[in-house]
């Protein structure tokens, strides 16, 4: 299995099925537990995780691992990745061919994974994995499932940086997360 997931990274760091592999420094690989029953996903690596080459560094990992610490959860008990394995300049939105491009890797991860609960952080996020018309204000924090698997959605740690007051609002949801996951 470990042959597996060094063989998929490979092919992640030679990627050059989308543009965004022209200007990226270092493509971003999901990150942790490779036996994890809980997935985050979010939509794209930021500034900081091109340059890292991992997943939720900087302040929008500050935030994420300060909503798990209050909820009783471990990084290293998860597994965290994004649908673009590529920042997209200036951090804008990915283009729908982006994540058409991506869509694979991220397939397989989830397949080479098999969690019980998938977490998609942001709107992008849950509009490509949940619903195309998922509402994030609206809709976060709900389950759905889906080949027994758990599906929800919650702010992205990025969102609560230009919004605090977010955090309670996603510090509810990771709790119910934490909750879920304690249920075998």
């Amino acid at each position: 299995m470990q042959d597996t997931w060094n063989e998929m990274e490979q092919h992640i760091a030679v990627c050059t099925q989308c543009p965004l592999s022209q200007t990226r420094r270092r493509p971003v690989m999901g990150r942790g537990d490779r036996h994890a029953d809980l997935m985050l996903i979010a939509e794209a690596p930021g500034g900081q995780e091109d340059q890292q080459g991992m997943p939720f560094v900087g302040r929008s990992g500050e935030v994420l691992d300060r909503l798990l610490h209050d909820c009783g959860l471990k990084r290293e008990e998860i597994y965290i990745t994004n649908i673009l394995k590529c920042h997209p300049p200036g951090n804008r939105d990915p283009r729908e061919e982006e994540k058409e491009a991506c869509l694979p890797y991220l397939k397989y991860e989830t397949f080479l994974l098999k969690p019980r609960i998938i977490v998609c952080l942001g709107r992008v996020a849950a509009q490509r994995i949940i619903s195309p018309d998922f509402k994030i204000t609206r809709q976060h924090g709900t389950w759905i499932y889906r080949n027994r698997c758990a599906l929800t959605a919650t702010y992205h740690p990025s969102a609560i940086l230009r919004d605090a007051s977010k955090y309670e609002i996603a510090k509810a949801d990771f709790c119910a997360i934490a909750k879920k996951r304690a249920e075998r």
